[in-house]
């Protein structure tokens, strides 16, 4: 037997819906060397129906470094539900019935909220580096959170302090690890073993 319960917070009113986090889409694509300049212009088409496209955040045009013919297009909407009806649009239909005969291969990655702090590569590294590194920062800002903070505030209700604290620690993420990603690229993107 299922009884339906409204879930309240401790304050008493409602639990609010989590907010929608935003989503970050990269398709590489390997252009026929004698067709890049077509490639460009569609892409450059794609992105201009992108600036118009309902719950859009941008999106840029990675051009492929020497000796290469991979281009990437990166592009971020404000939630799943705006990219889904994004990926479902007649625009979207259209661009890529277009493109097929550009491109030789193509590959997507797609990345959701904390995911988004590293600025993953196509083919990203072993996911027991970003592990490591995420664990490492998360335990040197709550130390430094714990040895600064805590001794001026430790007396606040435990309520307030666990949102000091929380607020604390996700700003300096959202500082530090898009720093230490693209520092420390070259290792978090180390060749998987095979």
């Amino acid at each position: 037997m299922t009884i339906p319960t409204r879930l309240r917070s401790l304050t008493g009113g409602p639990v609010q819906q989590p907010a929608a986090e935003p989503v970050t889409v990269t398709v590489a694509r390997v252009v026929r060397p004698e067709l890049q300049a077509d490639f460009e212009r569609w892409a450059a088409d794609v992105q201009q129906r992108l600036t118009t496209f309902p719950g859009n955040l941008g999106s840029s045009l990675l051009r492929p470094g020497p000796g290469s013919d991979e281009f990437h297009l990166v592009f971020r909407f404000v939630d799943d539900e705006a990219l889904s009806a994004w990926e479902r649009s007649p625009e979207r239909a259209d661009a890529l019935a277009r493109v097929h005969r550009l491109t030789e291969d193509t590959r997507t990655a797609r990345a959701v909220g904390l995911e988004t702090f590293f600025a993953v590569p196509a083919r990203p590294g072993p996911a027991w580096r970003s592990w490591l590194l995420t664990v490492v920062v998360v335990l040197a800002v709550t130390t430094s959170f714990q040895l600064v903070a805590v001794p001026f505030v430790g007396s606040w209700p435990w309520g307030l302090r666990l949102v000091l604290s929380a607020t604390y620690v996700v700003s300096a993420l959202r500082v530090l690890m898009p720093l230490l990603s693209r520092k420390l690229g070259p290792w978090l993107q180390g060749e998987r073993r095979r």
